[in-house]
């Protein structure tokens, strides 16, 4: 398994997930106070990018957050909007950007604004924002999610450990309990169980990890997603709206590389866009692959969204947009708007991309 603890420690994970946020923090203050992002960007700013959101809404008070870097608050990304109405970049559709590549046309450069899963708490905060400054974004569905059965597995997770001071699981045939009573011991161990889960071969072994924890510590997972989750009123409304393009997700959020079979993974992009044609009259023309990292898509996935005739389709591999990405249309690099960095001058380096550039070592795309 990725990690071996005693029957009453975690090991000491949260050190280096707060080493890794220091470094990026670091990297990104000297990027740009050194003022080596302005320079760079010629160079290394490519054409455009693709800005990724999932959750908006108020900071939380709770100290155990493990997936706060899932979300940023209606003020950041008001001072974001209003900073990019009154830049020199194009805010465009998703249908723009494709005509752009496909005729070469980049006198411009443009960013398009994209928000994954179809929250709640986005209808709320932040669709109120870009009409306020008549801006466009893209919303990728996973059709189970307004279907009201799906498996946000990684808030389930949070769920269990945010609510048990000790916790049992099964490791390796063995019964092993772990303490959860700090703050402290409840992030070490649910970024050990996270790890853990991400390292598995199969999306099956996760789902099923997953739900023997909920069954045993009694957490309802498709409570979780009809309380966060729009249903498919609310995702209408939303669609009705010519600012917004609504996208697919796949049907069940699943790690796609995870999946054995290629019919599988066919079948999951085909029919959230044949779920979401009947529900809203319109079929969606991109799509974005869940999670989205090289452990969960890569070049086989990408070839069966081309094949499927998706126009785009997004990863969360971080980069800039490049002219080369005309030929890699189905795995186009993202920028994350992490809830940890939530500073418009890291918004600044990351979109100058310099340091994405560091990231990817100077590759300007990356579709392997």
């Amino acid at each position: 398994m990725g990690f071996a603890p005693s029957p009453a420690k975690p090991p000491r994970a949260e050190n280096l997930v707060d080493m890794k946020k220091t470094i990026i923090r670091t990297g990104l203050e000297t990027l740009y106070f050194s003022g080596m992002h302005h320079w760079m960007r010629p160079l290394l700013g490519g054409v455009g990018a693709i800005l990724t959101l999932h959750h908006v809404r108020p900071p939380r008070d709770e100290a155990f957050q493990p997936n706060r870097l899932l979300e940023v608050t209606p003020v950041f990304l008001e001072r974001l909007l209003r900073r990019l109405k009154r830049s020199r970049l194009d805010v465009i559709t998703l249908d723009e950007m494709y005509r752009r590549f496909i005729e070469n046309d980049f006198k411009r450069r443009f960013v398009c604004i994209t928000a994954d899963d179809g929250y709640k708490d986005f209808k709320r905060w932040a669709h109120p924002l870009f009409r306020q400054y008549e801006l466009p974004y893209a919303m990728y569905i996973p059709t189970s999610f307004p279907d009201r059965i799906g498996e946000l597995w990684w808030l389930a997770l949070e769920y269990v450990v945010a609510r048990n001071d000790r916790i049992g699981m099964v490791i390796n045939g063995e019964q092993q309990y772990f303490d959860a009573r700090s703050v402290r011991e409840k992030r070490e161990l649910y970024d050990a169980i996270y790890g853990y889960l991400r390292s598995m071969k199969t999306e099956d072994a996760v789902r099923k990890t997953v739900r023997d924890l909920c069954a045993t510590y009694r957490v309802d997972i498709p409570e979780i997603c009809r309380d966060l989750c729009m249903d498919w009123e609310e995702i209408a409304e939303m669609a009705d709206d010519p600012l917004v393009t609504i996208g697919a997700h796949t049907v069940n959020h699943m790690m796609l590389k995870k999946v054995a079979s290629d019919a599988t993974v066919r079948a999951e992009m085909e029919m959230s866009r044949s779920v979401i044609e009947a529900a809203l009259g319109k079929r969606p023309e991109h799509l974005a692959y869940p999670v989205g990292d090289p452990t969960s898509a890569g070049p086989r996935e990408f070839r069966i969204a081309s094949d499927l005739g998706f126009k785009t389709a997004v990863t969360t591999r971080p980069g800039v947009l490049f002219k080369a990405h005309a030929d890699h249309l189905t795995a186009l690099p993202r920028l994350s708007l992490n809830g940890e960095y939530q500073k418009q001058r890291y918004v600044k380096v990351l979109m100058s991309g310099a340091g994405t550039a560091f990231w990817n070592r100077f590759r300007r795309v990356s579709a392997a």
